[in-house]
């Protein structure tokens, strides 16, 4: 595994293993889960306090219809949906959301990429592609992105980023992320709202790259 420096906060683990995280983030935080041991440690610490609660819980009276109606939806049958495993760089969940699509890069300008993996009310999530030595445009947020390095670095004004490193941009990030030198830096990256870009270019073309 790489040496991991920037991890997911605690409370957003907690969250993850609750099944309460929306699914863009969920889709970050579990890809960076199969490449630390100390975050999959702190899962593991939740998930057994979730089951200690829920063993010391109160029960709850059912309505005298529940079992047949659950009864019945165990025997409707259902195809099960498929599972797909990592593959080279981009880790089980990613391959999950693709589906076994290919890759649909959509360029960006100046040999940045993008592809749109999950979209909803609650957020997005999306593969960028930044060739090294290229910056992403100045930008702030205006909610919580959450950024996985999947292959290369890059480094901003709060340090470097290598593969399965995490930046948490919130609103007091202000930053211009540069990929470093060697191989393409290719990100996923998941967001609850459109990022703030101080230059006029980036703000025209926001409507259209939906990021």
């Amino acid at each position: 595994m790489p040496a991991i420096t920037h991890h997911i906060p605690d409370p957003m683990i907690a969250a993850y293993a609750s099944g309460s995280l929306p699914h863009a983030y969920s889709m970050v935080v579990a890809s960076h889960l199969s490449y630390c041991r100390d975050c999959q440690a702190a899962l593991g610490a939740h998930q057994a306090v979730g089951g200690a609660l829920l063993e010391t819980s109160a029960c709850a009276a059912l309505t005298q219809d529940a079992k047949p109606k659950l009864m019945a939806r165990l025997d409707a049958p259902a195809a099960p949906e498929p599972v797909y495993d990592a593959a080279g760089i981009y880790p089980g969940p990613v391959m999950q959301s693709l589906k076994g699509r290919p890759l649909r890069w959509k360029t960006l300008g100046m040999g940045v990429k993008q592809d749109i993996l999950f979209e909803d009310a609650a957020g997005s999530a999306r593969l960028l592609y930044i060739p090294a030595g290229q910056a992403v445009p100045d930008h702030s947020h205006n909610g919580l992105e959450l950024t996985l390095v999947l292959q290369g670095s890059f480094s901003d004004e709060t340090g470097r980023f290598g593969v399965g490193d995490v930046e948490i941009g919130d609103e007091d990030l202000d930053h211009t992320p540069v990929a470093d030198p060697g191989d393409p830096c290719i990100c996923l990256a998941a967001t609850d709202a459109p990022l703030r870009f101080k230059a006029l270019m980036p703000r025209l073309l926001q409507p259209l790259f939906r990021i």
